[in-house]
């Protein structure tokens, strides 16, 4: 037996033995007490050793065989039905855990042998059996306790049958063996007196009566004290200890709705909450004075019957005059069923307000399959509603946030919440803070009488209106709006509540969108923005860049910005942009960037364009980095096909001049000269037309479109705005997140800048050469004219060899050529025969060789750069950047490589040369090139 339910078990079986062992009258109390004590023994052993039953404990098994004994017997079908019933109940109990213990004990029971008469049974018994049971007799049926039991309205009093035994106190279980035996000596006293008493029933009066409590039943509803019915606390109602059990189990029904009300009114005269809550509040309230209604309708009816009584009858005729406590407890249970259901949702509501109060409420109406709790709860979410309504038709129409308790589902942000959301960073700034930051959707606040969709569109339509009123200055037209359009608006008018919010919709989107139209003009800054910033007017740049070049080409810190804003009206007046409005130019302005050591004004230099409020919604201070970013990469593009061009027209025109006369020494790095500078203006003009027309024409022409939908509202624009600069930078090769083609192109740059600078180093030893031979012509043709030899010896002793001609001296007579100071050319990059200078005759063999190393080594590396460029781009998800490595290798001239990614830290060392032989690939002259070079 477990020890933790000894105590029952011993206390259980000391109250068995008191009832069934017998008496001997002749005994002595110590004979008695030690027959007790060793019967009590003899079971504590037994129960000890029993131990648990051979049988697999199987609730069903053992239900099943109750079932097949009961349905064996008369009305067997009735008896399993109800044995099945009672079996149910008994297993839905969670307080008992010995089930199947119960019922084999019940099956066991069933099992042992029955008398066939009740009589051999007492006789059998008759010489051990306690005296108090012989002289036991039952309540005769015409005896007024009988008649009473079977009345209307029940006992009033108890009857006391002196034969039946009387459960004495006993003390605690497992008690000493002497306790045991005073107790047993003192219940042989009682049952001895009991025995001398007359065999008369007699009664305890209890009380108070019926009348009584119905006299004070509407106080006690109304949570209010009387004389029989007490609250000593707000959640507990004190019944007289005296009262029949009838009616107990009826005061404890009516009790609920008392203290119900109690609790309820103390929450309805509470002032907390915001708005909603107080709407709340009252609602409750509503329905609490229908309850008291009822209260005092039900206090008539009593006073009546009260009147009505006859002190004759049984019960003083209370049944007949028509109100009784189950009466009241009928007409009272729809009211108790309203209070329990407020009183259910005061409970959740404490944690929750404005919108989330409102979806609590309507969850019952939603999600309750009673039909009564469906109308109660839609009855309270008309009042509960109100103050809901009234704030979204401010919003909707005014643009004002009426709230401040916080409870719509639009909350206006403080600078601690707005600086909180961008992680840190300062606002935005200007209309885009009052646009995007000003006002947030709380999603959580949203109730459930309208959807996600539908709060987004209120959102949208307050958030326009306000943004006019303060962010456009049209004030004036949100309030005759507001006057020509406003309407009441409550709960459960769907139909008219969708149609008025979908025409505030449609009116104020297209409100907005024209004044950011034709009020601020935005599509005029947009094409200013893609002409000027994007080099969309190629004529403008054109000429910016020619009257530019001069200026750019010196150090960074001896420009100055009245200069450049010179050369840059300048550009206007001499292209096309001057045909633009006043007001775009006006906001186009050159400036310098921040200065680095080393740095030229090419480096330095960029244009920009001022957007103000409200425009900068759109274009908004990202993007007007992002469009920086886009112009100082096309601007450097742009200064490589310039000075490309500018070497490639000199080149050109020198091969029919100067460079014609030295081609003998020059003749075969010009030629690879030009096929290289060929080759990278191809590749320039090529990355180009690829940005200007494939990137950038083509998401202008969508961000067009997007723009001239009909039913675009002003997010729409800046998520159309946002998605065409985004497609402008990642296609444009400047933010791929597969391949840094930033990084790489710019290096490409580099060094096409430097092969240029190396080619115009050739050009200056090809004008020293031209310049040299030159003067040894003029000199032959002057000691000629004198008579003299035009080569002496001495000439060829004191002259240094030439580095450029493998024939040696020169013969005969040479044909004049022009001099360098009447050349149409540039020219040279030093001046020629000074002491230190490097192109004189006696440094060009030093300076040669090496230039034809680094042209050779800038090209290298230049097609090497163009080779992993083109396997970056050959394996981008965009058919776009495959279509460009397609038009740049469209004769297979190169090999693109792709790149490997880094080595792990362990074989970084190991792999690096073969990384580098892959990266990198010899040097090799590519077919096109060499037949280019060949035409």
């Amino acid at each position: 037996m477990a020890t933790y339910n000894k105590e029952r078990v011993e206390h259980a079986l000391n109250e068995l033995l008191v009832r069934i062992l017998p008496e001997d009258p002749n005994d002595e109390d110590e004979v008695a007490n030690e027959r007790f004590d060793e019967a009590f023994e003899y079971a504590i052993e037994e129960l000890e050793t029993a131990g648990d039953p051979s049988v697999v404990p199987d609730i069903n098994h053992v239900a099943s065989l109750i079932d097949k004994r009961v349905s064996r017997d008369v009305n067997g079908a009735q008896k399993s039905a109800r044995f099945h019933n009672l079996l149910s109940r008994l297993i839905s109990q969670p307080v008992l855990n010995q089930k199947w213990r119960m019922l084999h004990f019940l099956n066991q029971l069933s099992e042992l042998p029955q008398a066939e008469h009740a009589e051999t049974r007492d006789a059998a018994r008759m010489p051990i059996t306690p005296t108090k049971h012989a002289h036991t007799n039952p309540l005769p049926t015409g005896s007024p306790a009988f008649k009473d039991a079977f009345s209307r309205p029940g006992l009033s009093h108890i009857p006391v049958n002196d034969g039946s035994p009387k459960p004495s106190p006993r003390p605690a279980p497992a008690e000493p063996a002497d306790k045991r035996r005073d107790r047993r000596a003192t219940d042989a006293s009682k049952e001895q007196s009991a025995e001398a008493a007359p065999p008369e029933p007699t009664y305890l009066l209890l009380g108070p009566s019926e009348p009584a409590l119905l006299r004070d039943l509407p106080f006690t509803l109304q949570g209010i004290s009387s004389t029989n019915l007490i609250f000593p606390s707000s959640t507990a109602l004190k019944l007289p200890p005296t009262l029949p059990v009838p009616l107990i189990s009826l005061l404890h029904t009516l009790a609920e709705p008392s203290l119900l009300y109690r609790g309820l009114s103390d929450f309805v005269e509470s002032t907390e909450g915001g708005l909603v809550g107080q709407s709340f509040r009252s609602a409750l309230g509503m329905e609490l004075r229908s309850y008291l209604g009822l209260v005092a309708t039900l206090e008539g009816q009593i006073k009546r019957a009260l009147q009505q009584l006859d002190e004759s009858q049984t019960h003083h005729g209370l049944g007949k005059a028509g109100v009784t406590l189950k009466r009241c407890v009928i007409w009272t249970r729809e009211a108790t069923m309203g209070l329990r259901l407020m009183s259910l949702m005061v409970e959740e509501s404490k944690t929750k307000k404005g919108g989330e109060l409102i979806s609590l409420i309507h969850s019952f109406s939603l999600s309750h399959g009673d039909p009564y709790v469906g109308a109660f709860a839609e009855r309270l979410l008309a009042h509960v509603t109100r103050p809901f309504y009234d704030m979204l038709r401010q919003w909707i129409y005014d643009g004002e946030l009426a709230d401040p308790f916080g409870e719509f589902f639009v909350s206006e942000q403080s600078e601690a919440e707005i600086f909180e959301a961008n992680n840190g960073k300062e606002g935005k700034g200007g209309a885009t803070s009052v646009w995007e930051d000003k006002y947030k959707l709380s999603t959580n606040m949203i109730p459930t009488i309208i959807t996600e969709d539908f709060a987004r569109k209120v959102f949208l339509i307050g958030k326009s209106l306000n943004f006019i009123r303060y962010g456009c200055g049209d004030a004036a037209w949100v309030d005759t709006y507001s006057r020509s359009a406003s309407k009441e608006l409550r709960y459960g008018d769907t139909a008219n509540l969708e149609q008025s919010i979908g025409d505030a919709y449609k009116t104020t989107m297209a409100r907005l969108i024209d004044l950011m139209e034709k009020k601020f003009h935005l599509f005029e800054h947009l094409q200013a923005l893609k002409s000027y910033l994007l080099l969309g007017s190629g004529d403008f740049i054109a000429v910016l860049m020619e009257s530019l070049s001069s200026t750019l080409d010196r150090p960074a810190n001896t420009q100055y910005r009245h200069t450049l804003t010179a050369q840059l009206e300048h550009a206007v007046r001499n292209s096309n942009a001057q045909f633009d409005s006043p007001d775009v130019l006006r906001r186009l302005d050159s400036r310098m960037l921040e200065l680095s050591h080393g740095e030229i004004g090419w480096d330095v230099f960029t244009l920009e364009y001022k957007i103000d409020a409200p425009v900068d919604v759109i274009v908004t201070t990202f993007g007007s980095k992002q469009y920086l970013k886009v112009f100082n990469f096309l601007w450097r593009v742009k200064r490589v096909e310039f000075a490309l061009s500018s070497t490639w027209r000199r080149c050109m025109t020198g091969a029919r001049g100067v460079l014609g006369t030295v081609s003998d020494v020059f003749g075969s790095d010009w030629k690879k000269a030009r096929c290289a500078i060929s080759e990278m203006i191809h590749f320039v003009n090529q990355l180009q037309y690829y940005i200007l027309f494939e990137v950038i024409e083509s998401s202008w022409n969508e961000l067009q479109s997007s723009l001239r939908k009909p039913e675009s509202t002003l997010d729409d624009l800046i998520t159309a705005h946002a998605r065409y600069l985004t497609n402008i930078t990642r296609k444009g090769l400047l933010g791929s997140s597969g391949a840094d083609f930033t990084g790489q192109l710019h290096e490409l740059l580099k060094t096409m800048l430097g092969f240029r600078e190396a080619v115009d180093g050739l050009y200056g030893c090809s004008v020293a050469e031209f310049t040299r031979r030159q003067e040894v012509a003029a000199k032959i043709e002057t000691r000629t004219a004198a008579g003299r030899w035009g080569v002496e010896e001495k000439d060829a002793e004191s002259a240094s060899p030439d580095p450029f001609s493998s024939t040696g001296k020169a013969k005969g007579k040479h044909r004049s050529t022009p001099s360098a100071t009447s050349s149409p050319f540039p020219p040279a990059l030093m001046p020629l025969n000074l002491p230190n200078n490097p192109l004189s005759s006696s440094n060009q063999l030093d300076i040669l060789p090496a230039l034809r190393k680094r042209l050779a080594s800038l090209l290298t590396d230049f097609r090497a750069r163009v080779n992993v460029l083109l396997g970056d781009l050959a394996h981008q998800p965009d058919v776009d950047m495959r279509w460009l490595a397609m038009v740049m290798n469209f004769n297979d001239v190169y090999q693109p490589v792709r790149r490997r990614r880094k080595a792990a830290p362990g074989t970084k060392g190991k792999d690096a040369g073969r990384e580098r032989e892959k990266e990198t690939p010899a040097p090799q002259t590519a077919p096109g090139t060499a037949a280019a070079a060949k035409g």
